[in-house]
């Protein structure tokens, strides 16, 4: 799950390379984009039969540690190498309640009809605020 941390780092600054009017309906869509990516996920616990839920682990492992030395001649030595807790973040599966999860599914398509609809005129009002 690294690789994504970086991404999920630079989005913020991807949304603020849009247009005016793409920022103005990215910013007035979000709760929208929220609730459809509830909705993948559910569908994809459904399909599966359980979740997949992030945990973190703590891991020991062999990293650089001490004092940056330079010795007289001003080559830059290796550094110590001491051992580190370091946090890794693993997906696991857990159990659902299926029952439960296909009712939360219902209600996610519900809300989504609302956010909608809700969203329409907002983003007409972008259109007219930033015309391209």
């Amino acid at each position: 799950m690294k690789p994504i941390l970086p991404l999920i780092a630079i989005l913020p600054l991807l949304a603020a390379c849009g247009t005016p009017q793409e920022q103005c309906i990215t910013r007035e869509t979000r709760d929208l984009r929220v609730v459809e990516q509830l909705i993948a996920e559910s569908e994809r616990n459904l399909a599966r039969g359980y979740a997949m839920v992030e945990t973190t682990v703590w891991r020991t492992d062999w990293e650089p540690c001490g004092p940056v030395i330079v010795d007289k001649n001003g080559k830059v030595l290796p550094r110590r190498m001491c051992l580190e807790e370091v946090p890794e973040t693993v997906r696991r599966p857990k159990a659902i309640d299926l029952n439960a999860e296909a009712a939360a599914l219902k209600q996610l398509k519900a809300k989504r009809l609302a956010l909608q609809k809700a969203a329409e005129p907002a983003i007409a009002a972008c259109r007219r605020a930033y015309p391209q």
